[in-house]
């Protein structure tokens, strides 16, 4: 089992920046991906970034260029670090990790993006 919490989002402006966090509850050095969702109103979630355990990283084409997802096994903590963000990009987003076994989700955390 795995706990997951996200932090970092908020309310900001068409251009701004913002970094999540995911801080899980046990090392993650067994999670073999690690990845960010998203879900807008009235929208399907949809896969945002990833990273391996090996240290591949992937990202939806909407988000290429502007967010960077990295992990830091030391701190058990997986980043996405999002610029020139857009009022598109507005969603809870959430994090996931799949090890061997299961997928685990944290409760998301809201990114609002003004125009």
């Amino acid at each position: 089992q795995v706990q997951l919490v996200e932090s970092g989002g908020g309310l900001v402006q068409a251009g701004g920046s913002l970094r999540l966090s995911c801080a899980a509850s046990r090392s993650i050095f067994s999670i073999n991906v690690m990845d960010w969702y998203r879900q807008a109103p009235g929208k399907q979630r949809e896969l945002v970034a990833g990273i391996t355990s090996g240290g591949r990283k992937y990202y939806t084409d909407s988000v290429k260029g502007r967010f960077t997802i990295s992990r830091d096994n030391a701190k058990n903590t997986v980043y996405l670090q999002m610029n020139r963000l857009k009022p598109e990009d507005t969603a809870v987003y959430y994090c996931k990790a799949s090890d061997n076994f299961n997928d685990y989700w944290g409760q998301g955390t809201q990114v609002t993006v003004s125009s």
